[in-house]
């Protein structure tokens, strides 16, 4: 690189001396990231993600969402620029996940990054993997304070040896949640791919369906798309592809689609892409009986379908699943937050399945995508909290007094202080089938057996009353005294 370009590339950054509170000032940084030249970048992402009515909602790290997207992703390699100990913690998080794969990672300090010189490394990185025999493509990615700094990685290569280059900037004082961060990496993939396939022809997927499809938005249990699938039959079409994918060439069938699904009605930025590529989109989920018919209802309505068609694929699906419904109630009172994105779906299966539910709280933003489901659950007298903050969904578990809390990690360990029955949302409600005939069944099973513990955590309370309290907490309540007199 030329000492003209040195001073070009060096132009904007700063060094992370300079920047006050490096971890733990988000005004700090983000100043520091506008006056770097990312501010097209942050505005960008305070359009796709609003942060009202709530700034801090319930999420962990958000550059663990897009990591997991690519990790999941066939001849995909990753790279991680940013702070050794948040590569570290995400590296490690993601393993625990079961990613089965080495993250690329290029270190930093003061003077790499206020010099251009981290750029230069993460450019030669870059170079070292792009092996077409290996990958279709590499994601580089920025934490906090590279991008803070104004590392810039749109100055990368498009592509290496045909390999693709992916560079997207994903810090935490920039992207409210890590389910956001998916759409990020998904969005950004979805729009290589929207290029490529406008300026000449693209690889056919592994499985080519014979009909139009349906792509569908957002992360699923394995069965559901299969379900979808099959209320989708009779209308003449098939599922397609599940975004984000699992390999690239599915970007394209995903892309092909005349119709997206918006299941989890955050992913703005991949809908941006399907909406350029004049696919329309449609929001909710086939979730119960009647998501399952008001969704039928605008999936024909999207594909041209003939209404007479799409009616008769509800006179043979509806009553199947209202069976379902019937056949699994579920009595209680249950309060529900998460940070997924299909926690108001997962309410309406509850709603209708009879249970009595009070509160949902969400991370994720209110969307038009979500606006059909948000709908269906005020008339149902059942308040829905966009952007919801820990405490909120903390007051709600007090006001409501539930049978049941279902929520994050904080919210179920308050909920068991209590003796109240409660469920970690992630691992055991979105790991489950929701939509079509299986979602009734499934979730009541769950969801009746954690009902039926109520004696159970009752009697554990009473029988480590006051264990971890007081004198037992493991913490002085007051100064130690010294020790007087001999002996061991």
């Amino acid at each position: 690189m030329t000492a003209g370009n040195d001073k070009k590339l060096t132009a904007g950054m700063t060094a992370p001396g300079e920047m006050a509170g490096v971890c733990n000032s988000r005004d700090e940084l983000r100043e520091s990231a506008i006056k770097a030249g990312k501010g097209d970048v942050l505005e960008q992402y305070a359009n796709d993600y609003p942060t009202g009515p709530h700034d801090q909602p319930q999420s962990m790290c958000p550059a663990f969402g897009s990591l997991r997207v690519g990790l999941r992703m066939r001849r995909t390699a990753t790279i991680l620029s940013g702070s050794a100990c948040c590569v570290y913690g995400l590296t490690f998080t993601s393993h625990f996940y079961g990613a089965r794969r080495s993250v690329g990672y290029v270190p930093f300090n003061s003077e790499t990054l206020v010099t251009g010189k981290l750029y230069e490394d993460i450019r030669d990185s870059v170079h070292l993997m792009a092996d077409p025999e290996k990958y279709d493509a590499i994601v580089v990615t920025n934490l906090c304070v590279p991008t803070a700094s104004g590392v810039p990685l749109r100055m990368l290569p498009k592509a290496i040896n045909g390999v693709r280059i992916i560079g997207i900037d994903v810090p935490g004082f920039g992207v409210p949640t890590h389910a956001e961060a998916k759409d990020i990496l998904a969005g950004a993939m979805l729009k290589y791919a929207r290029e490529e396939a406008e300026t000449g022809p693209v690889a056919a997927p592994r499985d080519r369906k014979e009909v139009p499809t349906v792509a569908l938005l957002g992360e699923m249990f394995p069965a559901d798309p299969v379900s979808i699938g099959q209320l989708l039959e009779p209308l003449g079409l098939a599922a397609g592809p599940v975004v984000p994918t699992r390999e690239w060439r599915e970007l394209y069938a995903a892309l092909a689609s005349p119709v997206a699904a918006a299941i989890h009605p955050f992913y703005t930025a991949s809908i941006r892409e399907f909406q350029r590529a004049g696919r329309k989109v449609v929001g909710s989920a086939p979730v119960g009986q009647h998501g399952t018919a008001a969704w039928l209802d605008a999936i024909g309505e999207a594909a041209g379908v003939p209404k007479a068609v799409v009616d008769k694929a509800k006179n043979r699906f509806l009553p199947i699943i209202a069976g379902a419904v019937q056949g699994s109630p579920i009595k209680g009172r249950i309060t529900l937050s998460g940070y997924e994105g299909s926690e108001l779906l997962v309410a309406r299966m509850l709603v209708e399945s009879g249970a009595d539910v009070r509160y949902v709280g969400t991370a994720c933003p209110k969307t038009a995508w979500s606006e059909p489901d948000r709908e269906w659950l005020a008339a149902k007298g059942v308040s829905v909290n966009y952007r919801a903050s820990l405490e909120e969904d903390l007051a709600a578990f007090q006001e409501f007094e539930p049978d049941l809390a279902i929520g994050t990690t904080p919210v179920v360990q308050k909920a068991k202080e209590a003796s109240t029955p409660a469920l970690y949302f992630t691992n055991l409600i979105s790991a489950r089938p929701l939509m079509g005939v299986p979602g009734p069944g499934s979730l009541a099973q769950v969801i009746n057996a954690a009902l039926g513990q109520k004696e159970r955590f009752d009697a554990m309370r009473e029988f480590f009353e006051g264990v971890g309290t007081g004198a037992t907490s493991g913490v002085w309540q007051d100064a130690p005294a010294a020790r007087t007199g001999g002996g061991a």
